[in-house]
């Protein structure tokens, strides 16, 4: 079965072009969402994907209708195949039921991948780059290394609850505990 998946990302937002679309691609079924993509939960796309069966074929009228990002596309692609069904987006040509649709997809996939690890490497060089220049990273401390004493002090000898001790440095208990 020919299945449609529809997405726009606001209530304002018509469905109507990518319905007929789905439709003129054969869709005997079509689930529709009006919310973002970067939405994770997507309530008719997890439905979809619950109730899809072995050789099925899921499409779309364009990738990014299903996924914001190559590697979002992956994973739901991975979840689709798991079902032992198929994927198509009409935009793009691409069409995971047939030999040259699934390699165009690999290219894709090959590429995310070869760009996720350069990305990795890039950033580990920049951090070891500015260590060496001195520059330390993350967010600066809380409190100092004599707030810290002061806080101990007020904890091991005034016994005060931590609590308290987290609003006069308007910090958070947690950050108290750390300390």
């Amino acid at each position: 079965m020919i299945i449609g998946y529809a997405r726009v990302s606001t209530e304002d937002q018509n469905l109507d072009g990518q319905l007929d679309a789905l439709k003129a691609a054969g869709a005997e079924k079509i689930f529709a969402d009006k919310i973002t993509g970067a939405a994770r939960s997507r309530p008719e796309l997890d439905r979809l994907l619950d109730q899809l069966r072995a050789g099925d074929v899921v499409t779309v009228t364009k990738y990014d209708r299903l996924a914001r990002s190559l590697r979002d596309l992956l994973d739901i692609v991975d979840t689709i195949q798991a079902h032992g069904a198929g994927f198509r987006s009409l935009a793009e040509d691409i069409d995971t039921t047939t030999p040259a649709g699934r390699l165009v997809f690999h290219v894709f996939a090959s590429i995310a991948q070869f760009e996720r690890e350069r990305i990795s490497e890039r950033t580990k060089e920049g951090l070891e780059a500015a260590r060496k220049r001195g520059r330390v990273g993350g967010r600066p401390p809380a409190l100092s290394a004599a707030q810290k004493s002061e806080v101990r002090r007020m904890r091991d000898e005034e016994l005060r609850p931590l609590s308290e001790i987290a609003q006069l440095f308007r910090v958070s208990v947690k950050t108290i505990r750390r300390a």
